[in-house]
């Protein structure tokens, strides 16, 4: 959902409750009617949930999700936040490569990667990016 569904989020889920243990815990962490990724997945692990679980959550608090750790959302320039800087080695190349399919890599599997090369999610976004390969699905459900 865009921009333009804002304050909408929780039609995406029509048959979904909320858990009035999780909600506090959200809304805590919450800013401003933004909710960060960082501290989605923070709660899901406190929580013993799934991230997904996290995000509809979010969605039925009509939360918008920000600062994606992968750099594809949420920035405050509106931009992606990309590191331009960042070289990709031709190990981590071939990796992402073998992971992708139909020029799409999920969300976790870059979270795996960036961890098992020892590289920043911001810079394994970015790699996905150059190489023109989309991420998706997000963990939180965002896309």
């Amino acid at each position: 959902m865009g921009h333009q569904d804002k304050d909408h989020y929780a039609k995406k889920h029509p048959h979904a409750k909320l858990d009035h243990a999780i909600a506090p815990l959200i809304q805590q962490a919450e800013n401003d009617g933004i909710l960060a990724c960082a501290d989605a997945h923070r709660i899901a692990k406190q929580t013993h949930c799934t991230p997904e679980d996290i995000g509809i959550q979010a969605d039925l608090l009509e939360l918008r999700l920000s600062k994606c750790q992968l750099g594809l959302f949420g920035c405050i320039s509106g931009n992606k936040n990309f590191n331009p800087d960042a070289r990709i080695t031709l190990a981590v190349r071939k990796i992402i490569l073998e992971k992708q399919s139909d020029g799409r890599i999920d969300c976790k599997t870059c979270w795996d990667i960036a961890k098992e090369c020892k590289i920043s999610r911001i810079d394994m976004g970015t790699f996905c990016e150059q190489l023109e390969i989309r991420i998706k699905p997000c963990q939180l459900g965002a896309f």
